[in-house]
């Protein structure tokens, strides 16, 4: 029966075309308005690693001075001194370890037709590549013991390696970089993580635009005094030049630990609150304030990924689409006002309330699978109009196969919703007063 009344639908849909046409059409409008702001909040508020998000921590300390402190008002410090990395990256706790600077480099291309050209990368441990899943297409990356030499190695993206050497492969070659030789040894594979939540405080990637053109060792850019390409907050210099910015209790780097599992986080926790009375005796960290430690998603909420504006476009767009659902209910109360006739006879030959409500609500179901595909249209069209806005825009602004699914979820369910009282109003004809009118 249910079959019947499917086609049923389908076929009533050209009854009152116009009718048909301004409800299904409300309802795509109100949809499509819905499914772009909530597709920007889900690319936003996504677990970019949801396998391990509980096993990689962020560790922050507040190394803010004493004037100005309000007792339990956290300073939201974001970022690490070098001091501190060096420390951790020394402690051997976790099972991975890594530091995250951006860095900003001249780079000097082998081919005559192109000029120097300026990239955008990352200082990072080399463990950051197994920490992160990043693949590698080609050749490999550095070890330990190549970061603890210095070594004068570099990945690149694959974007930038294709710009530098075409088809060429990258590997083994020589890039020459503000005046130093540096050996290509990887190409990184497909790999675009959104947010990027390696580094969302430092570097020159914002949180969902830019690409990482070029990985440096970590200890290879602090010998050779590359300095951060982000943002520093310092409340001491240790002195003039770079070796100053070592010294100091500038905040510049980010740090990830990575540990064997989420039961892990307590003792992690305990080190560095350990860590943190040890170097108060020595004069550091001022504050009276515990370590902070976040997972990814909680990382991302401590630095307010998912803007306050993008919720609140979200709520207002679920708000137009009660609107639109009032104006459906309107409009299926109308049409099937007009078929109480139909419905009299059918109740006078022994069709039951039950498969009334049965029939006008799969029809008001199939209205809405309707305005679902013209609302996934309509979707795809705003979304492309966001993505105009901005780079950042266009990487948030793409409708997955989750919100497919949503996109006809939503729209099925808004029109039953909205057809629940005509339905309802439709099945207390009573036959004998409407066969007695005709």
């Amino acid at each position: 029966m249910w079959h019947y009344y499917f086609f049923l639908g389908i076929r009533n849909l050209r009854r009152n075309p116009l009718l048909t046409a301004l409800m299904v059409l409300t309802l795509a409008i109100g949809v499509a308005a819905s499914v772009s702001t909530l597709t920007i909040l889900h690319v936003m508020s996504g677990n970019p690693i949801p396998h391990k998000s509980d096993k990689l921590l962020v560790p922050v300390v507040d190394n803010f001075p004493l004037e100005g402190y309000v007792p339990g008002a956290f300073s939201e410090q974001d970022q690490l001194t070098y001091r501190d990395v060096a420390n951790f990256l020394n402690s051997k706790q976790g099972v991975r370890r890594t530091g995250v600077y951006g860095i900003f480099l001249n780079v000097e291309p082998t081919r005559a037709d192109l000029n120097v050209t300026p990239v955008a990368g990352l200082a990072v441990s080399s463990d950051y590549f197994s920490m992160f899943e990043v693949p590698i297409a080609q050749g490999r990356t550095w070890t330990e013991a190549e970061e603890k030499s210095a070594a004068k190695v570099l990945v690149l993206s694959a974007q930038q390696s294709e710009k530098l050497f075409g088809k060429d492969t990258a590997v083994g070659k020589r890039l020459r970089i503000d005046g130093n030789e540096f050996d290509v040894i990887g190409v990184l594979g497909k790999w675009d993580p959104v947010p990027r939540y390696t580094h969302l405080v430092t570097g020159s990637s914002e949180g969902f635009r830019g690409e990482d053109a070029v990985y440096m060792p970590f200890g290879t850019a602090i010998a050779n005094e590359v300095g951060p390409n982000g943002k520093m907050w310092c409340s001491s210099m240790g002195g003039p030049g770079f070796q100053g910015i070592l010294d100091s209790e500038c905040v510049w780097v980010q740090f990830w630990f990575e540990v064997n599992s989420a039961s892990d986080r307590a003792s992690l926790k305990d080190y560095l609150n350990n860590y943190l009375a040890e170097q108060k005796k020595l004069g550091r960290f001022p504050r009276p304030e515990p370590a902070q430690l976040f997972n990814v998603m909680e990382w991302m909420s401590y630095l307010h990924i998912v803007r306050d504006d993008s919720k609140l476009s979200a709520w207002l767009a679920f708000g137009f689409l009660l609107l639109c659902l009032v104006n459906t209910s309107g409009l299926l109360l109308a049409k099937f006002s007009s078929r109480s006739a139909e419905v009299g006879v059918r109740r006078a030959l022994g069709a039951s309330r039950k498969e009334i409500f049965q029939q006008f609500l799969i029809e008001t179901g199939v209205v809405g699978l309707a305005g679902g595909l013209i609302g996934l249209g309509l979707s795809f069209a705003g979304l492309w109009l966001i993505a105009q806005q901005s780079s950042e825009m266009a990487v948030l602004a793409k409708l997955d196969g989750t919100m497919l699914g949503v996109t006809f979820m939503l729209a099925v369910s808004a029109s039953m919703l909205a057809g629940l009282l005509p339905t309802w109003r439709a099945c207390q004809v009573t036959p004998a007063i409407q066969l007695k009118s005709q």
